[in-house]
């Protein structure tokens, strides 16, 4: 998958440097100026949809509405009434605060490298002398079963692989769910693009992030902004701490995250597939100077090594193929390599005729 061994220097976790107390932050954390949390963040009340499921029970015509709109619209939106437990939920967002909490040697035996990235880590991309982000994470598979391995999981709290099993099991089935939805909104069969990410052979897969307080939350970001490289992500936030801000038009919106909602986001593969009817739709996330945060971003992506390319459905003399086929593994390997970086692969795909599209 990724020739890279090893990070290109060594790797500081950001808990540690908040931990210490010390009122800046490295320099290796500054962004520039116009990458800034204040640049452009809308202070306004303006949030992006939230679309309670419930209403599938009686009006599906609407609620079905209300997705495909904000599929076009927004590239996100929230959902509630979803079906899965909020015990559940708390629970697992539970494990995974405790988890941060441990020793720093308990974790570090989970240590990840830019190989697979599974594991506890602290940065995305091997560009040596980058700009990083102020947070640590932790990534893990869940699907295909093949990479599935519980001894890459934590170990404690003494619940936790039950409870990351659990949960990954419900936000698959919700996400099979979903892509039947967003297939039928774009006029295909209902199976279309589940079909098109490999039917029951699809990639899941879990990235905690753990945003620890930081002194100079206007100097950096938890996460630099990007589009999703996958095909579709449930995100479980921490609802007591906003951070998540999304694009609209010059903008950052920043979302409010409602009690057990998850935040939906268009990944660049059902853009791709979707011939850009749906956009990924680039986001960040800001930091917070006197609270923690920590959320859940599950990724539902296509079988890795299936060409990806805009359904033949939806392919006229008039609406050409915007993109060419390409794998998730081929398209991966960009933000593994580089990080996040806005929304420059998706867009780098087009074609020259197609990039003012």
């Amino acid at each position: 998958m990724n020739g890279q061994i090893d990070w290109p220097e060594p790797i500081v976790r950001v808990q540690s440097l908040s931990d210490s107390g010390f009122p800046v932050i490295p320099d290796r954390y500054v962004k520039p100026p116009t990458e800034r949390p204040a640049s452009n963040s809308d202070g306004s009340d303006v949030n992006i949809p939230i679309i309670d499921l419930q209403g599938l029970l009686y009006d599906d015509e609407t609620i079905f509405a209300q997705i495909s709109e904000a599929c076009r619209e927004w590239g996100f939106f929230q959902i509630l009434d979803h079906g899965i437990s909020p015990k559940l939920l708390d629970r697992v967002q539970e494990v995974w605060r405790e988890f941060f909490h441990l020793p720093v040697e308990v974790k570090q035996s989970y240590a990840n490298s830019p190989k697979t990235y599974e594991g506890y880590g602290s940065r995305l991309g091997v560009e040596k002398g980058a700009i990083l982000d102020w947070s640590d994470y932790y990534f893990l598979h869940l699907l295909p079963l093949k990479l599935k391995d519980y001894n890459k999981w934590p170990a404690l709290p003494a619940d936790a692989r039950q409870v990351i099993d659990e949960y990954g099991k419900e936000v698959v089935k919700l996400c099979g769910r979903l892509m039947k939805i967003l297939s039928i909104n774009l006029g295909l069969g209902e199976d279309i693009l589940q079909n098109a990410f490999g039917g029951e052979n699809i990639g899941a897969c879990l990235r905690v992030n753990y945003y620890p307080k930081c002194p100079q939350p206007d100097l950096t970001l938890g996460l630099s902004s990007h589009s999703d490289p996958g095909g579709m992500t449930l995100l479980l936030p921490d609802n007591q701490v906003p951070g998540l801000q999304v694009r609209r038009g010059n903008n950052w919106i920043t979302v409010k995250p409602a009690r057990h909602a998850f935040i939906v986001n268009i990944g660049d593969q059902i853009q791709v597939l979707s011939n850009a009817i749906y956009k990924s739709v680039e986001h960040r996330v800001i930091v917070n100077a006197a609270k923690e945060r920590v959320s859940l971003a599950f990724f539902y992506n296509p079988k890795s090594d299936i060409p990806i390319e805009p359904a033949k459905e939806l392919v006229t003399p008039e609406n050409p193929p915007l993109y060419p086929p390409m794998t998730f593994d081929e398209y991966r390997l960009f933000i593994r390599m580089r990080g996040p970086c806005g929304k420059s692969q998706v867009e780098s795909l087009k074609s020259p005729r197609d990039c003012n599209k």
